[in-house]
């Protein structure tokens, strides 16, 4: 049975990018649950213990990786420093005030699987 702790939230709305970071950690001794909406994923964190969290910082509909980190630091402060934000639009205002206010680690898409596996580690620890 897998420990909480090794397994990994994964909230990304893009199918590839759900794709490569799942078998990226996978490969490397995690266990990852999916969801593809920001909504989808507090509606997980709601019903099951998580070692760690990536989101995705935009996502489309209501919920997006700012209210994610909100939601977690107001209602899984165990999660807290245990959270990994990845987006390719840096550029956005929005974006770079999450960011920096946020303290939370960033990966910027695209990224490589070494970068991943590095943030990962030295964030939610080895599997």
């Amino acid at each position: 049975m897998t420990k909480p702790a090794n397994v990994i939230l994964l909230i990304e709305d893009e199918p590839s990018v759900t794709a490569f970071v799942r078998a990226a950690l996978e490969r490397n001794g995690y266990s990852v649950v999916s969801a593809a909406s920001g909504a989808e994923g507090l509606a997980r964190l709601g019903e099951s213990a998580f070692g760690g969290v990536i989101s995705d910082v935009r996502m489309p509909g209501a919920v997006n990786g700012a209210d994610v980190h909100e939601w977690i630091r107001a209602n899984r402060p165990e999660l807290r420093e245990r959270m990994i934000l990845i987006s390719g639009d840096t550029a956005n205002s929005k974006t770079q005030a999450l960011l920096a206010n946020s303290g939370v680690p960033f990966i910027e898409k695209p990224f490589r699987v070494e970068k991943l596996i590095s943030v990962v580690e030295s964030t939610f620890g080895k599997p």
